[in-house]
Order: C-alpha cells, then structure tokens, then sequence
C-alpha cells in the first residue's frame, strides 16, 4: 500500500501541536479564544435541544411500546435494514385468548356468549392500537430520528472542526508571540556596540544573524497566523448557519408534535367509542338475563351486600304494595302462598350472593343455591318469585345467575 509520508508527517505534526495547546489551556499556560456571547448561545441551545429530543423519543419509544426485549428486536432489525416482523398487540392477544375461552366453555352459555362479545371489541381495541402505533412512528419518532442522525451529526462534525480550527489559531497565535519574544531580545543584544579592539568580535555577529533569523520567524508566524484566522472566521460562519438551522428544526418538531397528539386522540376516540358499544350490548344482553338492570347508566352500581338489614331492603323495595301488586297491604303473606307458578315460564336460577329476607313476602337465599323463579303480571321487574321447596317469596334480580 502506498503510503504519503509527508502527508503523514505532517497530520502528525498538527495534531501534535493541537494536543499541546489543549494540555496548556486545560493547564492555564495558553490563552484561548472566545467565542461571542451569540454564538455560545446558539451552541447551549443546539445542546439542549439535542438532549431533550433524545428524552423524548426514548420516552415515546417506552410508551407505544413498553416491552424492552421488543424495543430492542425492533432497534436491530432497524440497524439492519430489514423488515420489522408484525407484531401481535396485548388487545389484541387478549382477544384471542377470550375467544378460545368462550369455544371451549360453551359460545351458547352466558357467559361464553360475554366472552365473545368482549373478545371482539378487544381485537378491534388492539387494531386501533396497532394504527396508532404506525401512525406515531411515521409522523413523530421518524423526525426526531432524522434529527439526530442527520442534521445533529452534521452539526457535531463542524463543531468537531471548528474546535480544530480554533485549536490551530491559538496555537500561531502562541507562536507568533513567542517569535516577537525572541526577536526583541536578539534586537537589544545586536544594538550593544561591538568592542572592535577584540580581534574575534564573534559576539555581535552571532547576534546580528539571529535577529535575522528572527525576523524570519515572525514573518512566517504571521502568514500562518492570517491562514489560520480565515480558516478559523470561515468555519465559524459555517457552524453557525448551522446552529441557527435548529430554530427550523423546532418548527418541524411542532409541526409532528401537533400530528402525534391528533393521531392519539383519534386512538383514545376510537377507544371510547368501541367500549360504549361494547357497554351497550352487554346492557342490553344483560336486561335479558336480569330484566330491570342496565349496565349503560353513567352512575356506577353498588355491589351487593352479603347481608341486608331490613331497613336496608326496605328503603329499596318497589313502593306500593308489598305482593308487588298483587293483594292489598297486610294480606300479602297469605295471598302470595295461594300464588301458583305459571304453566310456562318458569326458570331455574343460581343464588350469587347470600341474601336475608327483610320480611315474610321474600325469601332468604343461600349463595349457590339453586332455585326456580318466574314473573307475574303486574310485578316490579327488579324482584322475581322464587320457590325452594315448599317454600316460596319474593327476590330480588340481581342476586339470580339465570340457567334456563
């Protein structure tokens, strides 16, 4: 291989030389030259733009995808230049579990059919997240990305040679004055005047050719001094055309910023609104199975208690008569054990929760139990009769898993 020796010789010599004069600053033995007070505030702003975008986009990156390992394949396949594998969303997942739940405990069950439903909308959750998540890569990460590894390395490369450049003007400026220094001292032994009795007067002639040589010298560390103050202005107009670039670099951070928080409130939109669907049909499937319940009301249920007081149940009894329109008050015991079921219509019922009878129209249960209930003309449709045995009352809806 063919190699440029003085080429090498003389990169040497110059990053030599920048070592030296950085030692001597870092030391206090050198002066430096300062930048303006406008130029180190473009610089503390490029900074810290630089910082906070990185901040960012790692925050983003944790947030449309938290999974480390994922983020992580993600970055590799990236670095690669190879496709990112599609990748199966928690919704979406969740989905697919509920759906295989529901096949295997039974799709016509209550419950299986819940599952479905609930299943359907979290896979339609989990496609609308999947959106969100392409639309914010495209429209924010991938800027921030450009930034960083675009305009910031541009701008790190001619910081990097502005720094050289400035390296290399103090250092003839070290130079030149050390040159002066020399040749002061050189003029003032050639001014003494020369002892011509001597028969050698060596003295003043060696003197008189150094102040030559001197003058030389400041000559030549003053060319290199003007090289080196053009290069110097010229790369500092450069960098800073640069720096001032990242006043359009935040327009175009704010430009994505506005279209990532419009791409995640249409995702939070779409949310919304296939969970009210969802609410709406388990309302509705659920006024079939506990006629008088709706799921959709904006106010939440209380649960029920394991134990009601009397005072309790009463405060929430249909008004009116207590045989739910069936006798006037007082005769309501009797009459309700004269009742006889339907001849269609009557279901068996799971007991959910424990439940105290407030008085002798209802009937205790027993969380487990199975019972039969059915309706009558003209009752409240939040109690139902129950029967167990030979013993029959009133109960209420929301206590009953209905069987059949």
């Amino acid at each position: 291989m063919d190699f440029n020796m003085k080429k090498l010789a003389s990169d040497a010599g110059i990053f030599f030389t920048r070592a030296v004069q950085f030692t001597e600053e870092k030391f206090g033995q050198a002066e430096k030259t300062e930048l303006d007070a406008h130029f180190e505030n473009l610089l503390a702003r490029a900074d810290s733009t630089k910082n906070w975008t990185e901040k960012i986009l790692r925050q983003t990156e944790v947030l449309l995808q938290p999974n480390p390992s994922a983020r992580v394949e993600e970055f590799l396949y990236e670095k690669l230049d190879r496709k990112v594998p599609s990748r199966v969303t928690n919704g979406e997942l969740l989905a697919q579990y509920m759906a295989e739940a529901a096949s295997e405990l039974g799709p016509t069950t209550p419950y299986g059919k819940t599952l479905i439903k609930v299943a359907e909308a979290e896979k339609r959750l989990g496609a609308a997240e999947r959106d969100f998540i392409h639309t914010a890569s495209i429209n924010f990460l991938t800027p921030l990305r450009n930034f960083l590894e675009g305009d910031w390395k541009t701008i790190s490369k001619e910081r990097r040679l502005l720094q050289n450049r400035r390296l290399d003007l103090d250092a003839c400026k070290a130079r030149l004055k050390k040159a002066k220094a020399a040749e002061a001292k050189a003029t003032c032994e050639g001014d003494t005047v020369p002892d011509f009795q001597e028969t050698r007067p060596r003295n003043y002639i060696l003197s008189a050719s150094a102040s030559a040589l001197w003058n030389d010298e400041v000559d030549k560390a003053e060319q290199e001094l003007r090289v080196a103050q053009t290069e110097f202005d010229r790369q500092a107009e450069v960098t800073r055309l640069l720096l001032e670039g990242i006043s359009s670099t935040h327009v175009n951070h704010l430009r994505c910023l506005h279209e990532f928080v419009e791409s995640q409130t249409t995702y939070y939109a779409q949310c919304y609104r296939h969970m009210l669907d969802l609410q709406k049909q388990l309302g509705s499937s659920q006024g079939a199975i506990f006629p008088g319940t709706f799921v959709g009301t904006t106010e939440p249920a209380s649960p029920p208690l394991s134990s009601t007081s009397p005072t309790t149940t009463a405060a929430t009894m249909p008004a009116g008569p207590s045989g739910a329109g069936l006798a006037p008050p007082g005769e309501a015991a009797l009459r309700l054990e004269e009742v006889a079921p339907p001849a269609s219509g009557t279901r068996k019922a799971r007991v959910l929760y424990d439940y105290e009878a407030a008085d002798s129209s209802e009937l205790a249960l027993l969380a487990d139990e199975l019972i039969t209930v059915y309706s009558l003309p003209g009752m409240d449709p939040d109690w139902l009769i129950g029967e167990r045995g030979n013993k029959k009352g009133k109960v209420p809806v929301t206590y009953l898993e209905l069987l059949s």
